[in-house]
C-alpha cells in the first residue's frame, strides 16, 4: 500500500466487510456477540476459499508472492459475499432452529 488512495480502500473493503457481516440483536451487546459470533463461523470458509485462491494466483505468476495487502483485500472480498449470502439466507425467514 502506497498511495493514500490504496489506503483508502482497504479500510474501506474493511468497512464493508465488517457491514455485511453485522447481525442485528436487542440491543447493542446483542448485535456485537452476534455479529462476533458470525464473524468467527465464517471466517475459516472464507480464509480457505482465500487460501486457494492465492495458491492459484501464485502457481500462475510462476511463484511470486502475493502482497499481504492484496491478500486481505481477497479475504474481504470472499467475506462480503459469504456474508450476503448467509444474511439473505437468515433474513428470508428460513428456519435455522430445527423444531422451531
Amino acid at each position: 500500500m502506497e498511495s493514500v488512495r490504496e489506503k483508502i480502500s482497504f479500510y474501506l473493503s474493511a468497512a464493508v466487510y465488517l457491514l455485511f457481516n453485522v447481525r442485528l440483536g436487542v440491543d447493542a451487546a446483542a448485535t456485537f456477540t452476534a455479529t462476533f459470533w458470525q464473524i468467527l463461523q465464517t471466517a475459516p470458509y472464507v480464509a480457505g476459499g482465500t487460501y486457494v485462491i492465492i495458491a492459484l494466483l501464485q502457481y500462475m505468476s510462476g511463484g511470486e508472492k502475493v502482497p499481504w495487502d492484496r491478500r486481505l483485500r481477497l479475504f474481504f472480498a470472499i467475506g462480503i459475499l459469504a456474508g450476503l449470502i448467509l444474511g439473505i439466507y437468515e433474513y428470508a425467514g428460513v428456519d435455522t432452529v430445527p423444531g422451531k
